[in-house]
Protein backbone atom coordinates (compact mmCIF):
# COMPACT_ATOMS: atom_id res chain seq x y z
CA UNK A 1 0.00 0.00 0.00
CA UNK A 2 1.40 3.73 -0.40
CA UNK A 3 1.65 5.98 2.17
CA UNK A 4 1.12 9.16 3.22
CA UNK A 5 3.35 11.34 5.62
CA UNK A 6 4.86 8.05 6.83
CA UNK A 7 1.48 6.27 7.39
CA UNK A 8 -0.27 3.67 4.67
CA UNK A 9 -3.52 4.23 3.13
CA UNK A 10 -5.61 1.47 3.40
CA UNK A 11 -8.57 2.83 1.43
CA UNK A 12 -6.01 3.40 -1.11
CA UNK A 13 -5.39 -0.25 -1.98
CA UNK A 14 -7.73 -2.78 -3.58
CA UNK A 15 -6.84 -5.60 -2.01
CA UNK A 16 -6.21 -9.27 -3.57
CA UNK A 17 -9.68 -10.91 -2.39
CA UNK A 18 -12.26 -11.13 -5.29
CA UNK A 19 -15.58 -10.72 -5.25
CA UNK A 20 -18.48 -12.94 -5.15
CA UNK A 21 -19.53 -14.22 -8.58
CA UNK A 22 -16.24 -14.57 -9.61
CA UNK A 23 -15.69 -18.06 -11.04
CA UNK A 24 -18.77 -17.14 -13.79
CA UNK A 25 -17.18 -13.68 -14.07
CA UNK A 26 -14.23 -15.87 -14.95
CA UNK A 27 -15.55 -18.50 -16.95
CA UNK A 28 -16.86 -16.00 -19.51
CA UNK A 29 -13.40 -14.09 -19.77
CA UNK A 30 -11.77 -17.40 -21.00
CA UNK A 31 -14.98 -18.51 -23.19
CA UNK A 32 -15.35 -15.32 -24.70
CA UNK A 33 -12.09 -13.04 -24.57
CA UNK A 34 -9.23 -15.33 -24.13
CA UNK A 35 -10.18 -18.18 -26.51
CA UNK A 36 -11.44 -16.08 -29.59
CA UNK A 37 -8.66 -13.49 -29.28
CA UNK A 38 -5.58 -16.98 -30.24
CA UNK A 39 -6.63 -17.22 -33.75
CA UNK A 40 -6.93 -13.33 -34.38
CA UNK A 41 -4.34 -11.61 -36.30
CA UNK A 42 -2.51 -8.72 -34.70
CA UNK A 43 -3.71 -4.97 -36.55
CA UNK A 44 -1.90 -1.54 -36.35
CA UNK A 45 1.24 -0.62 -38.48
CA UNK A 46 4.59 0.56 -36.53
CA UNK A 47 5.68 3.58 -37.10
CA UNK A 48 9.06 5.12 -37.19
CA UNK A 49 9.81 7.46 -33.93
CA UNK A 50 10.15 11.75 -34.82
CA UNK A 51 13.62 11.46 -33.10
CA UNK A 52 14.52 14.97 -33.48
CA UNK A 53 13.33 17.57 -30.31
CA UNK A 54 9.58 18.59 -30.40
CA UNK A 55 9.59 22.47 -31.55
CA UNK A 56 9.26 25.77 -28.66
CA UNK A 57 9.45 23.68 -25.51
CA UNK A 58 6.70 21.54 -26.50
CA UNK A 59 6.15 18.20 -25.48
CA UNK A 60 5.90 15.19 -27.88
CA UNK A 61 4.28 12.08 -26.35
CA UNK A 62 3.69 8.68 -28.50
CA UNK A 63 1.27 6.01 -27.17
CA UNK A 64 3.43 2.65 -28.12
CA UNK A 65 0.11 1.05 -26.49
CA UNK A 66 -1.73 -0.29 -23.67
CA UNK A 67 0.54 1.62 -20.86
CA UNK A 68 3.86 2.38 -22.72
CA UNK A 69 4.75 6.22 -24.12
CA UNK A 70 7.76 7.98 -25.33
CA UNK A 71 7.62 11.07 -23.92
CA UNK A 72 10.05 13.70 -25.35
CA UNK A 73 10.65 17.29 -23.78
CA UNK A 74 12.88 19.64 -25.60
CA UNK A 75 16.20 18.49 -24.07
CA UNK A 76 15.01 15.16 -22.48
CA UNK A 77 13.23 11.92 -23.20
CA UNK A 78 11.28 8.96 -21.15
CA UNK A 79 10.08 5.81 -21.63
CA UNK A 80 6.26 4.91 -19.50
CA UNK A 81 6.17 1.16 -18.87
CA UNK A 82 7.37 -0.02 -22.03
CA UNK A 83 5.74 -3.27 -23.18
CA UNK A 84 6.37 -4.90 -26.62
CA UNK A 85 5.36 -8.47 -25.66
CA UNK A 86 3.41 -10.44 -28.06
CA UNK A 87 2.04 -12.40 -24.74
CA UNK A 88 0.97 -12.02 -21.27
CA UNK A 89 0.82 -15.54 -20.09
CA UNK A 90 -1.91 -16.84 -22.51
CA UNK A 91 -3.23 -13.22 -23.14
CA UNK A 92 -2.13 -12.15 -26.54
CA UNK A 93 -1.48 -9.04 -28.26
CA UNK A 94 -4.17 -7.60 -30.19
CA UNK A 95 -2.70 -4.74 -31.73
CA UNK A 96 1.63 -4.56 -33.02
CA UNK A 97 3.01 -2.13 -31.03
CA UNK A 98 3.15 1.91 -32.17
CA UNK A 99 6.59 1.80 -32.37
CA UNK A 100 9.19 -1.73 -32.80
CA UNK A 101 11.21 -2.01 -29.94
CA UNK A 102 14.52 -2.31 -32.42
CA UNK A 103 13.37 1.27 -33.38
CA UNK A 104 13.56 3.08 -30.36
CA UNK A 105 15.78 6.16 -29.82
CA UNK A 106 17.96 6.31 -26.73
CA UNK A 107 15.99 7.92 -23.60
CA UNK A 108 16.84 9.82 -20.50
CA UNK A 109 14.87 7.69 -18.03
CA UNK A 110 12.59 4.92 -18.06
CA UNK A 111 9.84 5.44 -15.34
CA UNK A 112 7.55 1.86 -14.51
CA UNK A 113 4.33 2.58 -12.59
CA UNK A 114 4.19 -0.49 -10.97
CA UNK A 115 5.10 -4.00 -10.66
CA UNK A 116 1.98 -6.26 -12.87
CA UNK A 117 3.78 -8.11 -15.98
CA UNK A 118 1.66 -5.78 -17.90
CA UNK A 119 3.78 -2.76 -16.98
CA UNK A 120 6.67 -4.34 -15.76
CA UNK A 121 8.07 -6.51 -18.59
CA UNK A 122 11.43 -7.93 -18.31
CA UNK A 123 12.16 -8.61 -21.44
CA UNK A 124 10.74 -5.43 -22.76
CA UNK A 125 12.94 -3.38 -20.23
CA UNK A 126 16.22 -5.37 -21.26
CA UNK A 127 16.07 -4.14 -24.53
CA UNK A 128 15.62 -0.54 -23.46
CA UNK A 129 18.95 1.94 -23.31
CA UNK A 130 18.35 5.07 -20.68
CA UNK A 131 21.15 6.91 -19.74
CA UNK A 132 19.63 7.95 -16.50
CA UNK A 133 18.35 4.32 -15.57
CA UNK A 134 14.87 3.82 -14.17
CA UNK A 135 12.85 4.53 -11.91
CA UNK A 136 10.13 2.20 -9.74
CA UNK A 137 7.76 2.59 -6.87
CA UNK A 138 9.91 1.49 -3.85
CA UNK A 139 9.65 -2.41 -3.04
CA UNK A 140 10.18 -3.25 -7.07
CA UNK A 141 13.64 -2.44 -7.32
CA UNK A 142 15.34 -5.95 -6.50
CA UNK A 143 13.04 -6.94 -10.17
CA UNK A 144 14.52 -4.54 -12.20
CA UNK A 145 18.66 -4.43 -10.62
CA UNK A 146 19.92 -6.92 -13.23
CA UNK A 147 18.42 -5.54 -16.85
CA UNK A 148 21.44 -3.78 -17.14
CA UNK A 149 19.87 -0.21 -16.46
CA UNK A 150 23.13 2.00 -15.15
CA UNK A 151 20.96 3.68 -11.68
CA UNK A 152 17.80 1.89 -9.86
CA UNK A 153 15.49 4.56 -8.03
CA UNK A 154 12.72 3.39 -5.86
CA UNK A 155 10.50 6.20 -4.83
CA UNK A 156 7.56 6.87 -2.33
CA UNK A 157 4.72 8.49 -3.01
CA UNK A 158 4.67 11.50 -2.63
CA UNK A 159 8.44 11.55 -3.37
CA UNK A 160 9.55 14.50 -5.73
CA UNK A 161 13.00 14.05 -7.10
CA UNK A 162 15.38 16.10 -9.94
CA UNK A 163 16.97 13.99 -12.10
CA UNK A 164 19.13 15.13 -14.94
CA UNK A 165 16.97 18.68 -15.21
CA UNK A 166 13.12 16.90 -14.69
CA UNK A 167 10.90 16.90 -11.78
CA UNK A 168 9.80 13.83 -10.71
CA UNK A 169 6.97 12.91 -8.46
CA UNK A 170 5.65 9.98 -7.57
CA UNK A 171 1.81 9.85 -7.16
CA UNK A 172 -0.78 7.94 -5.24
CA UNK A 173 -3.35 5.76 -6.98
CA UNK A 174 -5.87 3.23 -5.91
CA UNK A 175 -4.99 -0.39 -7.28
CA UNK A 176 -2.38 -3.00 -6.14
CA UNK A 177 1.46 -3.78 -6.14
CA UNK A 178 1.97 -7.19 -5.70
CA UNK A 179 3.14 -9.31 -8.86
CA UNK A 180 2.76 -12.71 -7.82
CA UNK A 181 0.02 -12.19 -4.85
CA UNK A 182 2.70 -12.40 -1.47
CA UNK A 183 4.51 -9.74 -2.26
CA UNK A 184 2.09 -6.74 -1.71
CA UNK A 185 4.71 -4.63 0.30
CA UNK A 186 5.38 -3.47 -3.40
CA UNK A 187 3.89 0.03 -3.77
CA UNK A 188 2.26 1.33 -6.97
CA UNK A 189 0.95 4.46 -8.52
CA UNK A 190 1.73 7.03 -11.44
CA UNK A 191 4.06 10.25 -11.89
CA UNK A 192 3.92 13.50 -13.06
CA UNK A 193 7.18 14.36 -15.20
CA UNK A 194 8.33 18.10 -15.76
CA UNK A 195 10.47 19.76 -17.45
CA UNK A 196 10.58 23.63 -17.76
CA UNK A 197 7.75 24.65 -19.30
CA UNK A 198 6.00 20.94 -19.72
CA UNK A 199 4.39 18.83 -17.30
CA UNK A 200 2.83 14.52 -18.20
CA UNK A 201 1.20 12.66 -16.08
CA UNK A 202 1.10 8.93 -16.22
CA UNK A 203 -1.77 7.64 -13.99
CA UNK A 204 -0.23 3.49 -14.04
CA UNK A 205 -3.15 1.50 -13.41
CA UNK A 206 -6.17 2.90 -10.95
CA UNK A 207 -9.45 2.87 -10.01
CA UNK A 208 -11.29 6.38 -9.79
CA UNK A 209 -10.51 7.87 -6.04
CA UNK A 210 -10.56 11.46 -4.22
CA UNK A 211 -6.23 11.51 -4.78
CA UNK A 212 -6.78 12.64 -8.14
CA UNK A 213 -8.26 16.14 -6.87
CA UNK A 214 -5.16 16.14 -4.54
CA UNK A 215 -2.80 15.93 -6.90
CA UNK A 216 -4.56 18.43 -9.14
CA UNK A 217 -4.55 20.30 -6.51
CA UNK A 218 -0.75 20.19 -5.98
CA UNK A 219 0.18 20.29 -9.83
CA UNK A 220 -0.02 22.04 -13.06
CA UNK A 221 -0.42 19.24 -15.52
CA UNK A 222 -0.03 19.82 -18.93
CA UNK A 223 -0.69 15.88 -20.43
CA UNK A 224 -2.70 13.61 -18.56
CA UNK A 225 -2.09 9.74 -20.01
CA UNK A 226 -5.54 8.27 -18.74
CA UNK A 227 -6.21 4.48 -18.31
CA UNK A 228 -10.15 3.24 -19.78
CA UNK A 229 -10.06 0.07 -19.91
CA UNK A 230 -10.25 -3.35 -18.15
CA UNK A 231 -12.94 -2.24 -15.89
CA UNK A 232 -14.77 -5.36 -16.41
CA UNK A 233 -12.75 -7.38 -14.32
CA UNK A 234 -13.35 -11.57 -13.74
CA UNK A 235 -12.37 -10.51 -10.24
CA UNK A 236 -15.17 -7.87 -9.64
CA UNK A 237 -12.42 -5.65 -7.85
CA UNK A 238 -12.49 -2.35 -7.76
CA UNK A 239 -8.73 -2.30 -9.82
CA UNK A 240 -9.25 0.08 -12.79
CA UNK A 241 -11.68 3.27 -14.03
CA UNK A 242 -14.48 3.20 -16.84
CA UNK A 243 -14.47 5.51 -19.56
CA UNK A 244 -16.66 7.87 -17.59
CA UNK A 245 -14.49 7.56 -14.33
CA UNK A 246 -11.14 8.51 -16.23
CA UNK A 247 -13.20 11.83 -17.88
CA UNK A 248 -13.71 12.44 -14.16
CA UNK A 249 -10.23 12.18 -13.18
CA UNK A 250 -8.96 14.07 -15.87
CA UNK A 251 -11.20 16.99 -14.89
CA UNK A 252 -10.21 16.69 -11.31
CA UNK A 253 -6.53 16.49 -12.48
CA UNK A 254 -7.60 19.93 -14.15
CA UNK A 255 -4.81 19.17 -17.07
CA UNK A 256 -5.04 20.20 -20.87
CA UNK A 257 -4.78 17.56 -22.56
CA UNK A 258 -6.25 13.54 -22.34
CA UNK A 259 -4.54 10.94 -24.04
CA UNK A 260 -6.52 7.67 -23.17
CA UNK A 261 -4.59 4.50 -22.40
CA UNK A 262 -4.78 0.79 -21.33
CA UNK A 263 -7.27 -0.26 -23.96
CA UNK A 264 -6.98 -2.36 -27.32
CA UNK A 265 -3.45 -3.87 -26.82
CA UNK A 266 -4.40 -6.66 -24.12
CA UNK A 267 -8.07 -8.14 -23.39
CA UNK A 268 -7.18 -7.70 -19.56
CA UNK A 269 -11.10 -8.10 -19.02
CA UNK A 270 -14.78 -8.78 -19.98
CA UNK A 271 -15.65 -5.59 -21.60
CA UNK A 272 -15.96 -5.69 -25.40
CA UNK A 273 -12.43 -4.76 -27.13
CA UNK A 274 -14.08 -2.05 -29.06
CA UNK A 275 -16.31 -0.42 -25.75
CA UNK A 276 -13.95 2.02 -23.76
CA UNK A 277 -12.77 3.95 -26.60
CA UNK A 278 -16.44 4.35 -27.80
CA UNK A 279 -17.65 5.32 -24.22
CA UNK A 280 -14.74 8.01 -24.08
CA UNK A 281 -15.61 9.73 -26.76
CA UNK A 282 -19.22 9.91 -25.54
CA UNK A 283 -18.57 11.09 -22.41
CA UNK A 284 -16.35 13.05 -23.59
CA UNK A 285 -19.00 14.99 -25.92
CA UNK A 286 -21.30 15.03 -23.20
CA UNK A 287 -19.14 16.96 -21.40
CA UNK A 288 -18.13 19.45 -23.79
CA UNK A 289 -14.16 17.92 -23.84
CA UNK A 290 -14.40 16.79 -26.98
CA UNK A 291 -11.41 19.81 -27.77
CA UNK A 292 -9.67 18.23 -25.04
CA UNK A 293 -9.84 14.46 -25.21
CA UNK A 294 -7.30 13.39 -28.18
CA UNK A 295 -6.97 9.92 -29.14
CA UNK A 296 -4.07 9.15 -31.44
CA UNK A 297 -2.85 6.17 -33.22
CA UNK A 298 -0.41 3.73 -31.62
CA UNK A 299 2.80 5.46 -33.49
CA UNK A 300 1.53 8.81 -34.21
CA UNK A 301 3.22 11.69 -31.68
CA UNK A 302 0.61 14.36 -29.80
CA UNK A 303 2.20 18.13 -29.53
CA UNK A 304 1.20 20.29 -27.02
Amino acid sequence: MPEENGKRLAQDYAGLKPRKGWPNRNYKFFRYRLVPQIFKKLHGDPQHPVVDAPPDGKARVTWIGHASFLVQFEEHSILFDPNWAKWLGIVKRMAHPGILMEHMPEVDLVLVSHAHFDHLHKKSLKGVDARDGIVVPRGSGSLVRRLGFPAVREMKIWEERRINGLRILHTPSHHWGARFGHDTHRDYGGFVVASEKRSVFHCGDSAYFEGFKKIGAREDIDIALMPIGAYDTPSGRDVHMNPEEAVQAFEDLGARLMIPMHYGTFQLSNEPPEEPLQRLLAEAERRGLSDRVVVPHAGEGVEL
